[in-house]
């Protein structure tokens, strides 16, 4: 309490400070001074909505003294604050930031934000707004050559599209950073797992010329790739999938899982082949009555 009330008593100084007089610019430099120190006082408190809204009002101040990047990391502290109590108020803040760094031509600091946001996004389930964000961050990050930062967005973009079931967008990405990564000695490691990926959102379609051909393509772009236990599952998953036979797809799905476990986005997606794979065959046993 002896916290939030020193902090109080700061702020008071620094509205006394804007509202008195003295020469345009030192007023607000004053009440700045007086802010942040409330504001760091709000934070051992841990009154979170406090400590943002004067973050807020120091970022106006900033902005008085035409400081666009003192506003912005200003911007930022309030929605630090604002994250332990509300994603929206949040990402509003780390906005507000994000237009102060693009204003001065700070386009990774834009982008890191940018990234922030499309994170909160994906807490909160909102994948549509999640996916605007990590674009605009990809975009920034690659017009920075900062291409690990801007592969990693690009993936959470296909990550989310597929999960929307826009899988023909989620597949272009996937081969892109593939194409990507097969020049760089570090990130061509990488390269099994973007094909696999692709080859999955390919798989949910169900459309086996679509997936041979893809395998295909793959098995150019990368000579490794065929040597792969990635190529040997999305092969058998084809193969079940064209004779539609579920309890193949299920052992080949088992096998796999059993070397490599498959997270939450594989399973997802391949729940969803199954699923397909088992309406067709009510399908065709309704045409055979």
């Amino acid at each position: 309490m002896a916290d939030i009330a020193k902090g109080e008593e700061l702020e008071k100084k620094a509205e006394k400070k804007i509202n008195g007089w003295a020469v345009f610019g030192s007023k607000y430099e004053d009440a700045a001074e007086f802010y942040e120190k409330a504001a760091n006082c709000y934070k051992i408190a841990k009154a979170w909505d406090k400590a943002a809204a004067v973050y807020l009002k120091l970022a106006g101040c900033h902005l008085k003294l035409d400081s666009k990047h003192e506003a912005a990391s200003a911007y930022v502290d309030a929605a630090n604050s604002y994250k332990k109590i509300s994603a929206k108020d949040a990402m509003s803040c780390f906005d507000q930031a994000v237009n102060q760094f693009m204003e001065i031509g700070r386009f990774n600091m834009a982008a890191r934000y940018c990234k922030e946001i499309g994170e909160l996004c994906e807490v909160e389930q909102d994948f549509e707004k999640s996916i605007a964000y990590f674009e605009r961050a990809a975009d920034l990050f690659q017009s920075e050559e900062v291409s690990t930062s801007a592969n990693q967005c690009k993936q959470k973009v296909a990550q989310f599209s597929a999960q929307l079931e826009q899988y023909p967008r989620a597949i272009e990405i996937y081969e892109d950073v593939a194409k990507q990564s097969l020049n760089n000695n570090l990130l061509k490691y990488s390269v099994k797992g973007y094909l696999l990926n692709a080859g999955l959102c390919h798989l949910c379609k169900v459309d086996v010329v679509a997936i041979t051909n893809a395998l295909e393509r793959y098995e150019e772009m990368d000579p490794t790739f065929s040597g792969t236990r990635e190529y040997k599952f999305l092969a058998d998953l084809a193969a079940s999938v064209d004779e539609e036979d579920v309890q193949r797809f299920t052992d080949v799905v088992k096998e796999f899982d059993s070397m490599t476990r498959l997270d939450a986005w594989k399973t997802t997606l391949l729940l969803r082949v199954k699923e397909k794979l088992k309406a067709k065959e009510m399908d065709d046993d309704e045409d055979l009555t």
